[in-house]
């Protein structure tokens, strides 16, 4: 009991933190999404290497690194890996600084019901028939939306489809989440590095201030430490409870972006975000209904 107790702190502080983020990429809104991200990925790359050597995990990483040197695929695959969450950090951030927040967590909504398509398509995992419900009206969502306003959510759909390829890739290779964040920033910090150094002399040296550059080295703990206690809180606590708590996340973006920074939210928004949460219900219940009925008939 005391360590689900602990593993519900855990994810609580990761989604919390996650769903309060936006509030730390809007202070750095003066300068352009592909420099916050390229100081990101470099910060958070050496936060990752400090937090390996204070855990002594530091012999574990070099091993990890050997391995991957050795199988290919797997090597690969945590390339993909990078890719794909430098493009989802990007579309983020670019998206809470151009008031797109509304529609960005309407993609975090949709991408838990991404994760279970890919899983079903990909990894040939069973459907449900509450969850094929589910998937209609997320659909239905997001075409209504489109209807609405003439052109896809590309903010929501690219959001959503990153970060669910990206957990699948992670899903399939299964590695320690630390030590894969760190591999994955490594693998990008090069590009990142060239970036910063050939476009520092491009910079409006004034829009830098030191409280500027704290932030932007501050963005490493930022990003790692959610993560991090997502990875805990996951030991400790099932999925389906998990699964519930994510959705807090996307919530507190959605309140930030209506209340504190006025961005719209019409009809065309409730109609969408009304067949999003209505699916999202859906699919929850149904898990959980079908995992019971599975564990009575094996008991």
């Amino acid at each position: 009991m005391e360590n689900k107790k602990l593993g519900t702190i855990y994810a609580l502080l990761a989604y919390v933190l996650w769903g309060i983020l936006p509030l730390y990429w809007k202070l750095l809104e003066h300068i352009e999404a592909k420099e916050i991200l390229s100081y990101r990925i470099v910060a958070s790359f050496f936060f990752m290497i400090a937090l390996l050597i204070v855990q002594k995990n530091w012999s574990t990483f070099l091993h990890t690194c050997r391995l991957l040197w050795r199988e290919k695929k797997r090597a690969i695959a945590l390339i993909v890996a990078s890719l794909l969450i430098s493009v989802n950090w990007f579309i983020y951030i670019w998206a809470v600084n151009h008031n797109h927040m509304v529609e960005a967590s309407l993609g975090y909504y949709m991408n838990p019901l991404l994760n279970v398509l890919l899983g079903i398509v990909v990894l040939k995992e069973r459907l449900y028939k509450w969850q094929a419900v589910s998937f209609i009206l997320a659909a239905a969502g997001v075409l209504l939306m489109t209807i609405e306003y003439g052109k896809i959510p590309w903010v929501a759909l690219s959001l959503a489809c990153s970060f669910a390829l990206y957990s699948l890739v992670k899903k399939v290779i299964s590695i320690d989440a630390t030590i894969g964040l760190t591999v994955e920033t490594m693998l990008v910090t090069p590009f990142a590095l060239i970036f910063i150094i050939h476009s520092f002399g491009q910079l409006n040296v004034a829009s830098f201030s030191f409280a500027t550059m704290l932030l932007l080295v501050g963005a490493g703990p930022a990003t790692a430490l959610p993560l991090l206690y997502f990875a805990k809180g996951a030991q400790h606590i099932s999925l389906t409870f998990l699964g519930f708590l994510q959705y807090i996340s996307p919530t507190l973006s959605l309140l930030l972006g209506v209340f504190l920074f006025h961005e719209p939210f019409t009809n065309a928004h409730m109609y969408a975000f009304g067949c999003i949460w209505t699916a999202l219900l859906l699919f929850s219940l149904s898990s959980t209904w079908e995992k019971r009925r599975e564990k009575s008939l094996n008991a």
